[in-house]
Formats: C-alpha cells, sequence, structure tokens
C-alpha cells in the first residue's frame, strides 16, 4: 500500500492576509497536524498555487514551513505559480522534464505523475505539445504498473461555472492520450478550491479544497467580481492506494476561524 498526503491551493503569502486571512497559520496548521497524524505516510503532494505575488518572498517563506515536514514533498505547479522561482526554492526530482515542472514518482507496484499545467499569462491551463509528448513517454514506460496523475488544472467540466471558465483548454487532446492507456487508473485535480469527483471517459477524478480558502457552491450564482470566500475549514486529502483500489479521506486540520484575523 501507497500511503500519499494531497494538499493543493496554500496560496501562500510571506506577508500580509487575503481577505484577512492568514495563510501562514493555515499551511502551519497543516504541516503540525500531518506531522502528528500521518508521519507514516510514504510522502506528500501539493498541486499548485503554492505561493502569491512576491515570488521570492513566497517561494523561500514557504520553503522555510516545509522543511518542518517529516515526510517528502513533492510540489507541483499551478497558474499563480512560477517555474523559475518554484526550481530555485524547492526540491523536484531529477528526472523533472527540462524547463517544467512536471515529473514521474515511481514506487514499486505504481507510478505517480505529476504534471505542469501552467499557460502563461493565463488562469486556465494547458498541456503543450512538448508536455504531451513527455507524458505519453512516461505512459508507455509504465503500461506495466497503475498510474495515477496528479495535475493542477481540471480536464472536465465540474459544473461550478466559474471555475469551468479556466479548466484544461486542450481537455480532449489529453483525454484521448490517457485513454489509450487502460492502467491509468485516477485523476486528482487542484485549482478550483472545492471537493469533487465522478468520472470522465471511465477514469475516476477528485478534486479537493484549498488549504488556503474554499471557493463557493455554483448555487446561489456567483462571479469573480462577487467572489466570498465561504465559511468553510480547509481540509487535505489522505489517499490510500493499494493494487489499482484508491480511497480518499477529506480531513479537516482546523477550523474555518483559524487564520481568520480582523
Amino acid at each position: 500500500m501507497t500511503k500519499i498526503i494531497w494538499m493543493s491551493d496554500p496560496h501562500f503569502q510571506n506577508a500580509g492576509t487575503i481577505d484577512g486571512l492568514n495563510p501562514r497559520v493555515r499551511w502551519a496548521a497543516a504541516i503540525d497536524h500531518i506531522n502528528a497524524h500521518h508521519a507514516d505516510a510514504d510522502f506528500v503532494v501539493v498541486s499548485g498555487d503554492l505561493v502569491g505575488d512576491d515570488i521570492e518572498g513566497d517561494y523561500s517563506g514557504i520553503a522555510r514551513y516545509l522543511a518542518q515536514s517529516k515526510l517528502p514533498v513533492y510540489p507541483m505547479i499551478g497558474n499563480n505559480d512560477d517555474r523559475d522561482g518554484l526550481r530555485a526554492h524547492l526540491a523536484i526530482p531529477a528526472n523533472a522534464m527540462p524547463g517544467f515542472v512536471q515529473y514521474a514518482i515511481d514506487t514499486y507496484d505504481s507510478a505517480y505523475l505529476l504534471l505542469d499545467t501552467q499557460k502563461r499569462g493565463s488562469h486556465a491551463g494547458e498541456l503543450c505539445p512538448a508536455r504531451k509528448e513527455w507524458l505519453e513517454h512516461a505512459l508507455e514506460a509504465r503500461r506495466d504498473k497503475p498510474v495515477y496523475v496528479f495535475m493542477h488544472h481540471p480536464p472536465v467540466s465540474l459544473h461550478l461555472p466559474a471555475q469551468d471558465e479556466i479548466m484544461l483548454e486542450n481537455a480532449d487532446g489529453f483525454l484521448d492520450l490517457i485513454g489509450r492507456y487502460s492502467n491509468v487508473k485516477h485523476l486528482f485535480m487542484g485549482h478550483v478550491h472545492r471537493p469533487t469527483c465522478g468520472t470522465v471517459r471511465g477514469i475516476p477524478f477528485a478534486t479537493i479544497g484549498a488549504v488556503s480558502f474554499q471557493a463557493p457552491a455554483p448555487r446561489p450564482e456567483w462571479h469573480w467580481d462577487s467572489f466570498v470566500a465561504p465559511a468553510e475549514a480547509p481540509h487535505y486529502g489522505v489517499l490510500h492506494i493499494t493494487d489499482g483500489d484508491v480511497t480518499l479521506q477529506y480531513t479537516q486540520f482546523c477550523s474555518y476561524e483559524t487564520g481568520i484575523e480582523n
């Protein structure tokens, strides 16, 4: 069995708050909770949107917090991240695709592909031809074991109208590619700041709420210019994966009030 802690969208800021929320407090609370209760896990995946606008300060700051983790941490890139900044301050595997934050984690019985879906200058995502070629080679090399894919941008409409506007743009091409490999067992996506689950072309998927702040439910209708984070607690995911079987536990690690500053 492989046990993975899955976190997403910390939006870490080395200073200041996000609408009255201190992201450092919630990030520290998540790491402390994982260290206390899940130190037996194999590793942590953080599926993108690690930082805010201060590239140098925020990446160096989040790196200091990650140094407190008892587990190896594998960072991914989201639409708010910076590839050069992430590579300069956070450790990624030596097998990462040159120029991108895209790489594989292989265990004795499974493979985990962590994709870079960032489209520069956009909140939506993409997989350019080079990244798709890397993915195809990675899948070809791992036909003999179950494969699990982590990515920031969902390749499927989630019936979350605002978030669906900024999903993976070339989703059909991505789904056509992974659909040729029956050993792709599950997709895990961040970005939307809400937990959802389902199947796309027969492949199970899950999204997750953020470590930072949550997005509202789709009803009552809202738009980005009227966005107000709901009073919902943050959480992370605990994945247990065995022989192609997946269990995901959404784990609340602190209350909604944690990190709220007046």
